[in-house]
Parts: structure tokens; sequence; C-alpha cells
């Protein structure tokens, strides 16, 4: 699933490509929407909302996408061969005179009353990469539940909107405890959630969600797709195991050598 730096600049570039033009393609091809006329609307903006992408069109529309695991949105110039995927996967489409935006594989495509947004992404945390980031209002409510696992609690969007795995397994490495281990014995959680908003935020125009520093594909992270790999701190074989209940299964990655806690059960 792209974690919220990718959905950051995603909206980033859908900006770039439709704010402040009027429409003149429009075609949602998904059953409830197939027939919404929207060619001649202005996009006034692009928000993204943790891993939500919210379009924001004249006449107080909003169209709502989530990318979830495989879905993505690409930028052509407005003619030119559309080469993201076959057509069969194509669920939205967005253009002007200049530029067209694609959306492939989309699972959730939905127009809502602009006013009505909060029905589909109010019950977000705060948002690492928005305006209404607050550290103590995401730990607040990561301290409700301080037995429940870290790895799970910080992936939560409830809790704080826009971690995704890669960051969930890489922040646990750099805090130094197992992604099995209860939020409420995580050493000095603050640094958890400030580095997390720094990671993000640094990574907010770039690919690859890089941790360690490095942004060499095969050195940018500690743990994350590393398994039977030796750790980069203390040279022992990274593990991996599943965590959490379907469908919000994960697959969490740790090392034995340089984290403390509990494992899988």
């Amino acid at each position: 699933m792209p974690e919220g730096d990718t959905v950051f600049r995603t909206a980033a570039q859908l900006h770039q490509a439709l704010g402040g033009r009027v429409l003149t393609a429009a075609d949602l091809r998904v059953p409830a929407y197939a027939t919404a006329r929207l060619t001649g609307r202005r996009v006034l903006e692009v928000c993204p909302r943790g891993k939500h992408l919210l379009i924001r069109l004249e006449g107080g529309l909003t169209l709502h996408t989530h990318l979830r695991m495989d879905g993505r949105w690409q930028v052509y110039r407005t003619g030119e061969r559309w080469t993201g995927g076959p057509g069969h996967q194509i669920r939205a489409v967005l253009g002007n005179a200049e530029r067209t935006a694609v959306g492939y594989r989309l699972p959730v495509v939905e127009l809502l009353p602009t006013g009505a947004e909060a029905d589909v992404v109010g019950h977000l945390g705060p948002d690492l990469l928005g305006p209404d980031w607050s550290a103590e209002e995401a730990l607040r409510r990561l301290s409700t539940a301080p037995q429940r696992p870290t790895g799970e609690a910080l992936l939560d969007q409830r809790n704080l909107a826009g971690i995704g795995n890669v960051y969930a397994n890489e922040l646990c490495f750099m805090a130094g405890v197992t992604p099995w281990t209860p939020f409420g014995e995580l050493p000095a959680p603050e640094r958890v959630l400030a580095k997390a908003q720094r990671l993000l935020y640094a990574n907010r125009m770039r690919p690859g969600h890089p941790t360690t520093g490095e942004l060499r594909q095969d050195r940018s992270h500690w743990v994350y797709g590393r398994a039977g790999r030796p750790c980069r701190r203390c040279g022992a074989a990274i593990r991996t195991a599943v965590q959490g209940v379907a469908p919000q299964q994960r697959v969490a990655f740790w090392c034995p050598g340089c984290q403390r806690g509990p494992g899988p059960e």
C-alpha cells in the first residue's frame, strides 16, 4: 500500500496538471458514476489527506479516490498514448487542453459534495504531511490502547494518517523494538512520532521511502524488504512474519539482534 508521502507527491503532480484548469474530458469508469458529467468544471485543487486523494471541483463537488495496494494516477500530455496499463484497468480520466490524468486500478472512486468530505476522511487521525499535524493528538490516540502492538498501532490511520508498512517496520527498527512490542512499552514514543514526520516530509517529493540516509534502492532501508539478509548494524539475519488479522494483515520485518521485545505468536 502506498505511504503518505507517495500520495502527497501524487496530489502535487495532479494539481500541477489539473489545478485551475477547466476539464475538457472527464470519464469515471465505475457503474455508480458512469453518467456523471464533469466536463466544463474547473479543478480547484487536489488535496492529499493521509492516503486519500481529494480532487475538488467547481460547483461544490469532490472526486475522492484511494490507491490502496496498487492503484495509481499517471499524467500524460493530452493526445499522448496512455501506457500505464490495459484499458480495462482504467477507472477515471480527467483532462484539459494540455494534460490528461488517468487513474489505473483505483479501488475507490466516488463523487461527493465537497461539504461531505468528512464522511470519507473525518475518521482519520492527524496527517503527518498535513496542516493539521499534531504529535500530541497522535500520541493521545495511540495511548488509548497501550497493549496494542506498535506495528499495528502505527498503521492504524485513525491514530495518525500517512504511515504504511514500510515506515511502520523501519520506525520500529529505529526505536529498537519489535513490531509486536505493546505501544505502551515503547521508549520515548514522542521521538518515534517526530522521526516519522521528518521522514515523510523529507521523502514527500522523492520515491522509494528511504530511511537510512542513502538513496540507492539496495541501501535505502534498514529491515523492510530484507528478509534473510544481514542487518546493516549487527549482521543478524532479518526475520519476517505476518502481523495482524485479515484483512489488515501485513508482513513485518525485524532484526532479532537490534530489536527487543516479543515476536510473532
